[in-house]
């Protein structure tokens, strides 16, 4: 455990019964480095200065001359590693939209405070620190575009399965395809590490082509086995320009023998269409193959509006950035429900991912989404190991995990 007192502390603050006020509740919590600046030109001053760079800094947001947010822009041009906690009297909707711009800026935030400040709410925040790691973080291995075609023509890629479930019973409904790449040399690369770069390179089609193909392979191998699931792929709008990429999927669908309405095809538009002809006459003609259309990640990026109008989508994914937490947070709670009754209106199937925790499924559970997926489920994996993961969350639904589920 860290010893208070080795722990140093700028707070900084216009209002000097505001510095009065926290010095007294810091010295009473055991930390006693503790250095206090009531404007951000003496604050940079402490932290250009090696032996006086706080480890953790407590901002007031509202300040004249440097107010917070210019103050954070300044610990970036620094390079500040340490954690802040943000202060202010603005709105808790003000102080969550500062929060989240601090951690863009890849500075830990250890919490935000309102102002009277509590010293219950600031020892909790306080719990929470824990040094910055000393070691330099490592880098993120570059690959090629060769490197990566080479992964689509060697059989590089494997494809692991997250598991979908009807919310209102736990029966397991179906499976989102998830693509890996397992490097002869550095093993497992997840996909944020390749696929960027498939699509800079025109290399997406292609990608899209094995994991669909091993994708309607292993669906059929549980077909045959007995499970019933829904298997769906993710489609990017590159494959969508092409008209042989309709003729591609009914033509593998059929050859395989799996029914197209077993197959979800999940569209996620990365970049804005331009002609948006071909995309719609595939995706129309795939729906009238009774194939599944997912509109993936509802609410962000090009996911809009204008698709729902213009494809015939029957499934919207809400985006895991509105789930997670929309019980306790108001703006996520206001953008999830819109989102889930705006999919009822239209008569679709809604799935909600990012359910981590149990608060996450009990929030879907008493508004009737139809189906979850995210880590409090499963993380997603190897094909193998799916039906013991079956078992496992059957028990787990028997047993009672969620308030008021059926059985």
């Amino acid at each position: 455990m860290v010893e208070r007192s080795m722990v140093k502390i700028l707070v900084l603050d216009d209002e000097p019964f505001m510095l009065k006020l926290l010095a007294r509740m810091l010295t009473n919590q055991g930390f006693t480095s503790v250095t206090f600046c009531k404007s951000g030109r003496a604050a940079l001053e402490r932290l250009d200065a090696v032996d006086t760079r706080p480890n953790l800094i407590l901002l007031d947001l509202n300040m004249p001359e440097m107010d917070g947010i210019e103050f954070v822009r300044h610990l970036v041009e620094r390079n500040y590693a340490d954690s802040l906690i943000l202060i202010s009297g603005e709105d808790e909707r003000m102080l969550q939209t500062v929060e989240k711009l601090v951690q863009a800026h890849k500075i830990m935030v250890l919490g935000h405070i309102q102002k009277p400040v509590k010293p219950e709410v600031l020892s909790a925040l306080l719990e929470k620190w824990v040094p910055s790691s000393t070691d330099s973080p490592k880098a993120m291995k570059v690959y090629s575009a060769d490197e990566v075609r080479a992964a689509i023509n060697n059989g590089e890629l494997v494809n692991y399965y997250q598991p979908k479930v009807a919310v209102a019973t736990g029966k397991v409904a179906g499976v989102e395809t998830l693509v890996r790449w397992r490097h002869p040399v550095y093993g497992i690369v997840p996909p944020d590490q390749f696929i960027g770069i498939a699509e800079a390179y025109s290399l997406i089609d292609d990608l899209t082509r094995v994991v669909l193909t091993s994708a309607l392979a292993q669906a059929k191998a549980w077909q045959d086995a007995g499970l019933e699931l829904r298997v769906a792929v993710n489609v990017s709008m590159d494959s969508l320009a092409s008209l042989d990429f309709l003729d591609f999927v009914t033509g593998l669908t059929s050859k395989i023998g799996i029914p197209p309405q077993k197959i979800v095809l999940e569209v996620t538009e990365s970049q804005l269409m331009g002609d948006t002809r071909i995309p719609l006459e595939i995706l129309t003609r795939l729906r009238l193959n009774r194939f599944h259309l997912s509109i993936d990640d509802f609410g962000t990026g090009h996911s809009s509006m204008a698709q729902l109008r213009d494809i015939p989508f029957d499934e919207l994914k809400i985006d895991h950035s509105f789930v997670h937490r929309a019980w306790t947070d108001d703006t996520l709670r206001a953008i999830y429900d819109a989102s889930l009754a705006l999919a009822r209106q239209l008569d679709m199937e809604v799935v909600a991912e990012g359910v981590e925790d149990r608060d996450d499924w009990n929030l879907l559970l008493s508004t009737g989404c139809d189906l979850a997926q995210g880590a409090f489920i499963s993380r997603s994996m190897l094909a193998k190991d799916l039906p013991g993961w079956m078992e496992i969350w059957q028990e787990r639904v028997r047993n009672g995990f969620a308030n008021d589920i059926n059985i």
